[in-house]
């Protein structure tokens, strides 16, 4: 019988509290552990991460033309290609997260809606608990133009809103019987910083881009009024899946075969140009 996500007999979690690392290995660490998912004994695996520098993450099929490079270099920010599909995000100020684990964990039963609905119920609790009235975003629209590039300014399936504006953006991969939703919860700063290092025909333009993804996504700071450090929201959200998922979270770290497959992983993929560009 596969448990349902409150059975106690799915609580027992690895969680991996990760310090800011640069994009490419973050990307490598998230798809080592999505390649291990499916093996017999692994943990359901919750990691938080941060990013330094800052970085410019394109889906998996978003053309490289969108990028600005020359914006990107003198701002020097990073930019690598995610495992994951959906639209670029600028990792900054923010609490990353990512979920792996096979695809008969309770977590992510269902197919990819149902587990994405299982996953939101967890984030709902953790804006929650600064005393947010956050809201799931169902069958919106979800066509995306050449001005809309920014995962930020187009809710998907069971994402999270406040007030109808995006605040926590996420994207899912599966692989034979394995795994990873990983998502971006902005802390403070200027949402609309991306645009900054994307492609427009001209200024208007981008100054038009960078009007609509403030009118249509949010961050921690300017819901509640105060910065949220990176501790305290990880915290939180610890609590939160302990709360809606009935976890136990295990603290752990990398194993030394995920250590040697993410190093690999790295080298091959995410740090190698021709991956990042070769749409």
């Amino acid at each position: 019988m596969i448990p349902t996500p409150d059975d106690p007999a799915s609580t027992l979690w690895r969680l991996l509290i990760d310090g800011p690392a640069r994009g490419s290995w973050n990307m490598a660490v998230d798809e080592a552990l999505l390649e291990g998912a499916a093996s017999p004994g692994f943990m359901p695996t919750l990691r938080l991460y941060a990013w330094e520098p800052a970085c410019l993450s394109l889906g998996h099929a978003q053309p490289i033309v969108e990028v600005d490079k020359a914006q990107l270099a003198a701002f020097g920010w990073d930019v690598v290609r995610r495992p994951t599909g959906g639209r670029a995000i600028l990792h900054t100020d923010e609490l990353t997260y990512s979920i792996t684990g096979s695809a008969d964990s309770a977590i992510f039963q269902g197919g990819i809606l149902t587990s994405y609905r299982h996953i939101s119920l967890a984030l709902l609790e953790f804006l929650e608990r600064f005393y947010l009235q956050p809201a799931m975003k169902d069958n919106p629209e979800v066509s995306v133009s050449h001005q809309e590039s920014v995962c930020f300014e187009v809710p998907s399936n069971y994402e999270i809103t406040l007030s109808n504006k995006k605040i926590i953006g996420s994207a899912q991969a599966r692989r034979k019987n394995a795994v990873l939703q990983h998502g971006a919860i902005p802390l403070f700063g200027d949402i609309a910083r991306i645009t900054q290092v994307l492609t427009y025909p001209d200024a208007a333009a981008r100054k038009r881009a960078a009007d609509r993804v403030r009118e249509r996504a949010t961050n921690l700071r300017l819901e509640i009024g105060q910065t949220v450090s990176w501790q305290q929201a990880a915290s939180e959200f610890v609590k939160a899946f302990e709360s809606i998922h009935n976890i136990k979270f295990i603290t752990s770290s990398l194993t030394p075969d995920e250590l040697t497959l993410a190093r690999r992983i790295e080298a091959e993929k995410f740090a190698d140009p021709s991956w990042t560009g070769r749409i």
